[in-house]
């Protein structure tokens, strides 16, 4: 019904991943697999939206009404058994900047914030641009696979008075998928030292084990009372040119806080199109996005079966969530830097370095996302067999 296979002409549209090579100092001939948006056209339902909305003309001041809210309700009660209320939703233009604007509400310059690393960087960047102190709470990596230190976990924020907690769930980028026992665990241990938790959750549809994706605060309700749920349809609609994020706060002194940073900035409205783009694809993108998780599920068996057949010491953690996949080449004994020339200048193929989500724990890895089309896929593995052989 869908064609995913289809390969679209994406240069000349601005486009970060295909028309910055030469501003990043990248070979112009290279296959982009780093940034995280997809090769996909989008439902046409939200291409029509959004034609009609063009087609009117006038692009004035928009605000939201009840069917804005009726569509994200619709979509995480019937997804994931979630029932936000009204109230609790506050808009803002994407993820990162609900992460800022937490940040800047909860915390002043100079208290600490926990990050779990390795983890997607405008986690840890945006703590240091706004002068507070980032603490690591590494994941653990033994036995191919990542879980959490709680023990270090609860330590940190022991001992370091750590006032906010930046959580990824599903984490990018180890593809981590976390137990309803691993959030009651970190949310107990937060909960016990009046700590916030800022629950990243943009790639809650790209879960592929048996379980469904976990609200944070739905695990236990006390939960909500310490907690935000930031949400976007961008990521699974390849919608981020849009700049469209949810977050829903259900304690209401949190949210004025974060509503006032947000007015603050003199920032607080969607763009016209991100409105229209939300609603349509919340209401009409469910059979598009059940074939889309189908493909990417054929995709991440191909890689898994290439870097295991082609070149067996490269090894991928289980792929529990998102379409990014976490390349583990540490057994390969290549210095990073020589690892990411061979790919990018001898296969042309470009990769995001491990090193970007966390100058330690990501040694030895690179992460690519396999939201292309199978063609371009094939095509990119095999560039980067023949770099390495």
């Amino acid at each position: 019904m869908y064609n995913f296979n289809e390969n679209i002409n994406r240069k000349g549209t601005y486009s970060l991943k295909y028309d910055f090579m030469l501003e990043k100092k990248k070979p112009e001939d290279v296959i982009p697999m780093w940034v995280a948006d997809m090769d996909f056209k989008t439902p046409n339902e939200i291409i029509e939206s959004i034609i009609r909305t063009a087609e009117h003309g006038i692009y004035g001041y928009t605000e939201t009404k009840e069917d804005y809210f009726l569509s994200i309700y619709n979509w995480f009660s019937k997804n994931f058994g979630y029932e936000p209320k009204k109230e609790w939703l506050v808009k803002t233009p994407g993820v990162v900047y609900a992460l800022a604007m937490a940040i800047k509400a909860y915390t002043n310059e100079g208290d600490s914030i926990l990050v779990q690393m390795p983890v997607y960087y405008p986690f840890f960047d945006t703590v240091i641009k706004n002068n507070r102190i980032v603490i690591e709470n590494n994941l653990i990596y033994k036995y191919g696979k990542y879980t959490i230190d709680f023990v270090d976990f609860e330590n940190k924020i022991k001992y370091n008075n750590v006032k906010l907690f930046l959580l990824c769930s599903p984490h990018n980028p180890v593809m981590r998928s976390f137990t309803k026992e691993e959030l009651l665990q970190m949310g107990n241990i937060c909960k016990k030292y009046d700590c916030i938790v800022v629950s990243d959750e943009i790639h809650c549809d790209f879960v592929f084990t048996e379980k469904k994706h976990i609200v944070f605060s739905d695990v236990e309700e006390s939960f909500k009372n310490f907690s935000l749920i930031v949400t976007a349809p961008t990521k699974t609609f390849n919608l981020s040119g849009l700049q469209v994020s949810n977050t829903f706060i259900a304690n209401e002194k949190l949210r004025k806080k974060f509503e006032l940073e947000i007015y603050k900035t003199g920032y607080h409205q969607l763009s016209t199109m991100g409105i229209h783009g939300c609603i349509a694809a919340y209401n009409y993108g469910s059979k598009w996005h059940k074939e889309l998780v189908k493909y990417l599920k054929q995709n991440i068996e191909i890689t898994i079966q290439f870097f295991k057949t082609k070149i067996p010491n490269v090894t991928i953690p289980p792929i529990e969530a998102t379409f990014l996949i976490w390349l583990d080449f540490s057994y390969l004994d290549i210095e990073q830097k020589e690892l990411e020339n061979k790919i990018l200048h001898d296969g042309k193929v470009w990769l995001h370095s491990g090193t970007i989500f966390g100058k330690k724990q990501g040694k030895g890895f690179m992460r690519m996302n396999i939201g292309t089309s199978r063609s371009v896929l094939e095509e990119a593995l095999g560039r980067i067999y023949k770099s390495l052989k």
